[in-house]
């Protein structure tokens, strides 16, 4: 069984992939296996071998992903990412930096921390569900453009609501209309097949931790070299030497790969998720999952007299399901009780008035699982409802 390659608690069944992932036992091993080699030599690892390492690793990650080494760089997670890319940008007071209103709240305190030093406005968009279609989620965003947005900030895969929002479409939108684009990749990477090259976003920053499997602290920032004398160090170290003196790689790479002593294992480790991914079929995993969660979307919706948030014959969702459920007095009790009562691991959320549960389906996971998920709800939710 998968299961046994992960490190997971065997007495926990563990349905929220989507928080912060899970790392098999290998990859995990080959992590702990760069730290031991830093321990080792610090001064040569460091100071000699680092570099042509983290390119080696970003190679990889590139052929992975569809770009050149050269336009990606390591960054401990996709929020950090999202920090560096909204500290470069300059905006003006009456600039408009447009989201919706399925972010992850992180993401967003970002940008409201940002638009309001500059005397920008940060406007979230709604997206109200249940959605249909790509399409009308691209006219329903797009309904928020006006002459002042300098900025499209938007989520692929969403984290409250598990939704596939047509990034592609609304980038090519926006590069027509000469708006700069930013896309939270959190739980994008591994979860559904990428080509940034194609995708047309100036930038995307990504996880490699969670549907990817890497260690925990392995995300990445993608950046169009048209743009990437835009990016500005967030943090300024050694790296900043490339602004007086020739790059060792070049100011975007340098700026954000030199910020001082840390550990790089978690990046040095990804070619390794990626290749355990490749040896264990994860294309069909995907779909095995998919289908998985497809079937108990429906069931927890029947079960509950509730519509799901999109069709549920439609590519708007994939591993990751946010499921709504009757309103409950409170929904943390839920969650808590899951624990508590069935040893089930898995997020009860509150979105826009509604309540939800978001169930994520890896490949260690099994239909017995589930069915005692399903089993769990129809015991709590009517005990907790309001």
């Amino acid at each position: 069984m998968l299961r046994d390659l992960f490190l997971l608690d065997p007495n926990i069944i563990f349905l929220n992939h989507g928080s912060f992932g899970a790392c098999p036992r290998l990859v995990f091993r080959i992590y702990q296996s760069w730290q031991k080699r830093l321990e080792k030599q610090p001064v040569k690892f460091l100071g000699t071998e680092l570099n042509e390492l983290l390119f080696s690793a970003r190679k990889i990650l590139g052929s992975f992903i569809k770009v050149p080494a050269e336009d990606i760089v390591f960054v401990p997670n996709a929020t950090h990412g999202v920090n560096i890319i909204a500290r470069s940008i300059k905006l003006s007071p009456g600039d408009e930096v447009l989201s919706t209103d399925h972010e992850y709240g992180a993401c967003d305190f970002t940008w409201q921390f940002n638009c309001q030093k500059m005397g920008a406005m940060y406007k979230k968009q709604a997206i109200g569900l249940p959605v249909e279609s790509a399409e009308e989620i691209m006219e329903k965003f797009w309904q928020g453009v006006t002459p002042h947005t300098k900025l499209i900030f938007i989520s692929h895969i969403t984290s409250p609501t598990s939704l596939q929002l047509p990034i592609e479409l609304i980038c090519n939108r926006a590069q027509n209309s000469g708006i700069l684009t930013v896309i939270d990749g959190a739980h994008a990477p591994g979860q559904i097949p990428l080509d940034l090259s194609g995708l047309g976003a100036d930038f995307y920053t990504g996880n490699c931790h969670k549907w990817m499997m890497s260690p925990k602290g392995a995300g990445f920032l993608y950046a169009r070299p048209e743009v990437q004398n835009q990016v500005e160090p967030l943090i300024v170290s050694w790296g900043y030497q490339s602004h007086f003196l020739p790059p060792i790689e070049s100011p975007f790479i340098d700026y954000l790969q030199w910020t001082g002593t840390h550990d790089p294992a978690a990046y040095l480790s990804v070619p390794a998720a990626i290749n355990f991914m490749e040896q264990n079929h994860w294309s069909t995993v995907q779909v095995n999952c998919h289908n998985m969660l497809r079937s108990a979307v429906k069931r927890i919706c029947d079960q509950n007299k509730m519509t799901p948030l999109c069709p549920l014959d439609s590519s708007l969702y994939h591993q990751m399901g946010t499921i709504p459920i009757p309103r409950l007095r409170d929904i943390s009790e839920l969650k808590t009780r899951l624990l508590s009562d069935f040893n089930i691991e898995i997020p009860c959320l509150e979105w826009n008035g509604k309540q939800f549960i978001r169930l994520s389906v890896q490949g260690y996971n099994t239909d017995a699982e589930i069915d005692l998920l399903i089993h769990a709800l129809s015991i709590l939710i009517p005990q907790l409802r309001a």
